[in-house]
Parts: structure tokens; sequence; C-alpha cells
């Protein structure tokens, strides 16, 4: 057999670019095709060797002795018979030939295994799962176990003797990437029974339920909860803002950990991209928001802050757990042993110190009316806080917004019409460039349009004030219709008032007064001018009226009836 044997066309750790694998006594090496940082492991690192179909063939499942996982992917069926001799006459190692179940049951058994978890079904692996791919694992429902997978740098594979860059890698490799995997698990088991042994009879076993078991064991394996270090200050019960919920927080040498009921999330300080300091409105709580990317994942909701509140007067008292000569070197001028003063300070300070990021405060050149740096607004149905930033706007707690000014193309000051409290508030609409859409911030209040208008303008920002210019167009229309009624009450020299001209005097040439006689004249035209003998003209009428009612009465007495003759 060959010094070095060369296999071309090879995938490593399911890497989107081939190259050229090369087999010698001493180890194997893998070296990208475009070129680029070669691979390498010794042969005292490789424990054993697994040979099965795979997306481009066959592939070489190799289970490092640190615990890692090495696949190399792209083989032809006939090189078994030659890589088999390679690895037992030079590793001294079998190339066992695995098969995987393709029945596509989504039911079966999960095998922790040192390096990955394997589903099998009916005694064959479905799929497995490196530790080294899995980020996170949460209790997701009462039978549920969410399982979390990183996202990597693109696929690039580097690294010697075993090293990998860190998680992620192998799940970046594709074009489209799997984020998440949950588990159900019922019943109850053992410990021991879930490790593939049988419980010992008449002795005492606790029983758990299975996926609480299964959840404490992820942890283990895939070291979610290790971090490298002791734990450098610890902050207990924090309100968190977004996600909602209350997280202890450990702070370790190179990551933070967020700790809940529910959830546990752990994230590197090189995730941090911005930390901002903000004063709240109420004169009693401080806010400390924290930028991530990649953002923090829920299940199905990114976060792409953390939002924490803190009280203003909440004093503490924090000693560091490190070294004097960590203090002195590598934290120098960046973190003191001791820490006397408000919460959110303290808790800015370590960040700003373990993380190496600068801590953005509101510009000092915008206050409200209420000379504060937080503008109650809202965007859509949700209330919340924007502040002017020196180089941003920041609107916060939920949904966390950061519109940086180097991406505002223009600001429309604008008032809703119809609405009731429109002459007291006003919204800001930001407009994106390059068509990328725009935010509107709603409900602000009046008393504050001055103070934008001129910051926005101090940052050299274009503002179109449409409230300014409907005021202007209703004045003129005022104008126009106070001028327009006006011209209306001059017509002519007499105009049409309908009845109004009535209620004045003028004189009737045909009205005479009226007299006695003129009343007699009309019931009476034999009557006397001079109203003589009225008295016995009275009497008589009253005596001709008598008499008609008499006849009257007569003529409605009913007829007798007659009597009857013996």
């Amino acid at each position: 057999m060959a010094a070095i044997e060369s296999f071309d066309n090879i995938h490593l750790d399911l890497s989107r670019e081939h190259g050229k694998c090369r087999f010698a006594e001493s180890g194997l090496g893998w070296k990208p095709a475009g070129g680029g940082d070669t691979f390498t492991l010794d042969q005292s690192n490789i424990g054993g060797a697994h040979w099965s179909r795979a997306a481009r063939g066959y592939e070489v499942k190799i289970q490092q002795r640190n615990s890692g996982v090495l696949q190399l992917d792209g083989f032809q069926q006939e090189d078994y018979e030659r890589l088999s001799k390679i690895f037992k006459s030079w590793y001294s190692t079998n190339l066992e030939n695995k098969e995987h179940s393709l029945r596509g049951w989504n039911w079966g058994k999960a095998e922790f295994g040192k390096a990955e978890i394997s589903f099998n079904v009916q005694n064959r692996p479905a799929f497995e799962i490196p530790y080294s791919e899995i980020s996170n694992t949460n209790l997701a429902g009462r039978n549920e176990v969410a399982v979390e997978f990183s996202v990597g740098d693109g696929g690039k594979a580097s690294g010697k003797n075993g090293a990998t860059p860190g998680k992620g890698r192998k799940a970046a490799a594709g074009r489209d990437q799997l984020t998440e995997m949950r588990f159900y698990i019922p019943g109850t088991t053992t410990r021991k029974e879930a490790e593939g042994g049988d419980a010992e009879s008449g002795a005492e076993v606790e029983e758990k339920s299975a996926v609480a078991l299964f959840y404490e064991t992820l942890i283990e394996k895939a070291e979610i909860g290790e971090t490298a270090g002791d734990t450098i200050a610890t902050f207990l019960d924090v309100l968190h803002l977004t996600p909602r919920g209350r997280f202890d927080i450990d702070m370790y040498d190179a990551s933070f950990r967020l700790r809940g009921k529910t959830y546990d999330y752990k994230i590197q300080y090189e995730a941090i991209k911005k930390f901002m300091v903000l004063p709240k409105p109420d004169d009693t709580h401080f806010m400390l928001c924290i930028g991530l990317d990649p953002p923090l994942r829920q299940g199905q909701t990114r976060y792409p802050f953390i939002v924490m509140q803190f009280k203003q007067d909440e004093e503490v008292t924090l000693d560091l757990n490190l070294a004097e000569e960590e203090l002195n070197g590598k934290y120098k001028d960046k973190l003191q042993p001791h820490y006397e003063q408000p919460l959110h300070q303290v808790v800015a300070y370590i960040f700003k110190g373990l993380a190496n990021k600068k801590i953005t405060a509101p510009a000092k050149d915008f206050t409200t009316h209420r000379q504060q740096y937080g503008i109650k607004c809202s965007i859509k149905a949700s209330e919340g806080f924007l502040y002017c930033l020196e180089k941003a706007f920041m609107f916060v707690p939920k949904p966390a917004t950061y519109i940086s000014y180097e991406q505002t193309q223009s600001i429309t000051f604008s008032r809703v019409s119809g609405a009731v409290s429109a002459l007291s508030t006003f919204d800001i609409t930001v407009h994106l460039k390059s068509g990328a859409g725009s935010s509107q911030f709603s409900n602000i209040n009046r008393e504050d349009l001055k103070a934008l208008e001129d910051f926005f303008k101090l940052k050299g920002l274009r503002v179109k004030n449409e409230i300014d210019e409907e005021t202007t167009l209703m004045a003129a229309a005022l104008r126009d219709e106070a001028m327009a009624s006006s011209d209306e009450e001059v017509v002519g020299p007499k105009a049409d008032r309908g009845s109004a001209d009535e209620d004045e005097e003028s004189v009737d040439e045909d009205f005479r007064a009226e007299s006695e006689s003129d009343v007699a004249e009309e019931y009476d035209s034999e009557h006397s001018s001079d109203g003589s003998g009225s008295a016995e003209s009275d009497v008589d009428n009253r005596v001709d009226d008598e008499d008609e009612d008499e006849d009257m009465e007569e003529k409605k007495e009913p007829p007798k009836k007659k009597k009857k003759s013996a």
C-alpha cells in the first residue's frame, strides 16, 4: 500500500466546497479545492469509524477521542475496500458498515452516545445529531423538548488536530438550515433505564418523567449550561421586558447566561453589537437594551434586542470573582474588584468591561417638554418610548426598533385627520433609503413638535412638516369664507329679507279704525247708526230664541203609545 492515499471531490463536515482528502500513517488531511485552510487529524485522535450511505454517495464518519465527530462525504461504493484496509493497517480501527433505517417512521428510541444523539427505528439509526451542533434546549410543553441548532459562519471547514471553529459549522453548510427540532417524550423512566440498563430489583430507584430526564441528559452531554471558568458575577431575578419574564444573569469570561423558569440561554459576548442605557420617563426606572446578531430565538420568535428594566434607586454591593492578576492584567482599566452603586450602573459597567462594548445613551441635544429623554408614543397598537440617540432612533420595549440616521431618507410630521386627539398629538413617519419601507410613530404630544423638528434639522435630516401646511391651508380657507360672507351682506339697495321686512312699521292707507257702527252694520243692515233701541232689540231676540228651543224639544219627544181597548 502506498505511503499516501488520495481521494478527490470529498466534502468535510457537509461543507459546500469539495476538496482533496489524503490518508497517511500519521493521520489524515483535507484541503479545499478553491484554496484555504487545511484540516488535519492526528492518528492518535481516531477512536472509531463507520461507513454508510450519505447525501453525496457514501461517507466515512470518524469518532474522535476528544468527543468530536468528523464526516467525510463523497466517496464511491468501490472505495470501501480501499478505505477499510487504510483504517485497519494504519489506525488499527475497523471500518464498520452501518445501515440506516429507511422506514420513515417518526417514533423510535433516542440514544445518547459519546459525541452525538442517535434516533433509532428498529435498532437502526434514522438520523444522528452531533452535540456540537446543539446550541440550546428547552422544555416546550408538558411532554415536549425543543432542541435548537446553532447558526454558523457559512460552513467554512478549518482547524487543526480536530479543532472546530465553533458550533453551527455543519448546519450552516447548506443553503437552507434546520434551526429547531422537537421531541415528544411521554411516560416515566429511571436514569439507568434511559442509559440502556435494567433497574435493579428490590432497590429503591427514583422515577422521573422521561421528558425531564431527556432534557437534563441533553444539557449535560451537549454542555449547554457549561462555560469555561467560574462565574464572575451573578444578578438574580432581573425583570426582562423583551423577552418577557424574570431571568438570573450569570456572567462569565466569554459569555453570559440567562436562566429562567422555562427558557435558558447562553449568549456569547461576540454576539453583542449594541448596548444602550435608557432612562424611563417615569423617573423611577432605567432600561438596558442589548442588540444581538444573531438574534435570540424562542421557538419561532426572534428577539434582536434584549430589554432589561431596573429600579433607579436600587443599590447593590458586589465583589467580582476575579483574581488580582486578571484584574491588573486582562481587565485593567475595564473592571473594578468592588462595586457599590445603583444596580443598573453595575450591570452596565460589567457588560462594558467583559464584552468590550461602548455604552450608548440618549442625545443631550434633545429633551421633551417635560425635560425627559423618552417620548411616549406607539407603533401600531404597541405603546412604548422613542429615544433620539446620537446616531439613531430607538423604540422600546416591544417591538424593539433601531433605525440609524444614515438609513433615513426623510421624516414627515403629520396629523391623523378626523381623530379626536388630532389637535393635541401628531405622528412621525421615518422613510428609509433605497425603498426599504417606513416606520410610523403615533400619538406624540404636540408640545414636542418644535423640539423634534429642531433636533432633526441639527442632525441634517430632511423634514417635511405637513401639520404647518394644513394649518396654512386651513387659515386661507377661513379667510376666503369670511370674505365671501361679508360680500353676501351688501348685495343691493334693498335686499329681500323675507318676513323680516314685515316687522317694520309702515302706514297702510286702506286701514280705517273700526267703530261701533261698523260692527253693527256687519250683522244687522237695518240697525240705526246712532245705536238707539239696542236694549229692546236684545230682549226681543232672547224671546224669539226661547220659542225656537221649545219647538225643537216638542219635535224630539217620542210619540205616545195607543191604549188597547177591551
